[in-house]
């Protein structure tokens, strides 16, 4: 599939919290946290950051090689930041520009890496998961930070883990990705296991904390506007 051709649909706010809120309980019924995904042949990495004083969403994808890990296209989608940051509901904030950004991909990716949480969300549709929803993508949700959920302690060796919980539920992983580094935490978005999540993420963690997808479009998607800085 050509992803040029591709449309996503992004998530409608028209400014009500609480229908932000119910709307991602329903969506959050939709995912499938099970392994459903084709041979990896291309991963996607999917990062945002923003411009103008926060006025402008910057969403940055990376398509790779899922083998060799080669950067085959990188796509950058500006639009206007369409509400404020509100706990809980970044994926609204978010998610337009990013889908966005993936239709400009010149293939669809077989997984896409999100910064960001997947189920681990207090209604269980953190970005990655809600873009695997609205998408259909296989996505896995990988954050630097915990947003909710409590764990046990964790070893300092890479490939470490400990399970995420949150009222009584396992939501994800705690992952060393290397030694004695700060660790990640991992959720599952939409058609991966909660087993397959971090298996999947050290696969793609080379010499960096980060893995390789997630780590490119973190650089992209903070990367200033070159045009604009040299032309005033």
């Amino acid at each position: 599939m050509n992803q040029g051709q591709a449309h996503y649909t992004a998530p409608p706010w028209d400014g009500d919290v609480a229908g932000a809120r119910a709307l991602q309980t329903t969506l959050a019924a939709e995912v499938r946290l099970v392994d459903d995904h084709p041979p990896l042949r291309r991963v996607a990495g999917v990062d945002v950051g923003f411009e103008e004083g926060g006025a402008v969403t910057r969403a940055a994808a990376v398509l790779l090689d899922a083998q060799t890990l080669t950067p085959l296209a990188e796509v950058v989608a500006r639009l206007p930041t369409r509400m404020p940051y509100i706990p809980g509901l970044l994926s609204f904030r978010e998610l337009p520009a990013v889908l966005q950004a993936l239709e400009q991909l010149p293939e669809a990716p077989d997984l896409v890496f999100v910064d960001g949480h997947g189920i681990a969300h207090p209604r269980g549709l953190g970005i990655a998961a809600h873009l695997g929803v609205v998408t259909g993508l296989p996505a896995i949700g990988v954050a630097k930070s915990i947003l909710v959920g409590t764990h046990d302690e964790l070893g300092m060796q890479r490939g470490d883990r400990v399970p995420l919980h949150h009222k009584d539920k396992m939501i994800g992983w705690v992952l060393r990705s290397k030694d004695k580094i700060r660790p990640l935490i991992v959720s599952p978005g939409h058609r991966i296991s909660m087993a397959a999540a971090p298996e999947l993420v050290l696969a793609y963690c080379t010499r960096y904390r980060l893995p390789e997808p997630t780590r490119l479009a973190d650089r992209l998607a903070s990367r200033r506007d070159r045009t604009r800085k040299d032309n005033p």
